[in-house]
């Protein structure tokens, strides 16, 4: 586990916001320091693992793949973790989170253009010995960057009364 000061949070908080847009400068200016530590702070949170990559939000809709569903599973508690690679490998699999119940213990996302589709992944995820519990139709996911004990001067509220 890697201990975190405000600097590593602060620069974190501003990666999650966006990573692509914003440049080390910016980030620094936002947490107080200069442009290089934020470079070696990064590097360092990837070192570390803290960081374990930069991936792109897809909007799966636009990109012609109209069905995503999440299938919430459940395997055998003994054999669950070695079973998240293997849910992995079925084509059109895009999301395996795992859960310490055991029951109800994997939820499997994933995403097609039609109903064949989507019967191929269940039988794929069915032949891994897996139960599926249920099965939902997803609308909308949405993710908000975790801000934990971040300062800064750019996120107080506007509602707050000005000083007289």
């Amino acid at each position: 586990m890697v201990e975190l000061d405000d600097v590593d949070r602060g620069v974190l908080h501003e990666l999650q916001v966006d990573a692509r847009k914003r440049t080390t400068q910016e980030i620094a200016d936002k947490v107080g320091v200069s442009a290089s530590t934020v470079r070696n702070r990064i590097e360092h949170l990837e070192d570390e693992g803290v960081i374990e990559g930069y991936y792109p939000k897809i909007d799966y809709e636009k990109a012609s793949l109209p069905l995503q569903i999440l299938f919430v599973c459940t395997a055998d508690p003994i054999e669950r973790t070695s079973m998240v690679e293997d849910v992995l490998g079925v084509q059109g699999v895009i999301d395996v989170r795992e859960m310490l119940t055991g029951h109800r213990n994997l939820y499997v996302e994933v995403i097609g253009t039609s109903t064949e589709d989507i019967t191929r992944i269940t039988d794929a995820i069915h032949a891994l010995g897996l139960e599926i519990e249920s099965s939902e139709i997803m609308c909308q996911r949405r993710v908000q960057p975790f801000n934990h004990f971040h300062l800064s001067a750019d996120h107080t509220s506007e509602t707050e009364p000005a000083d007289e």
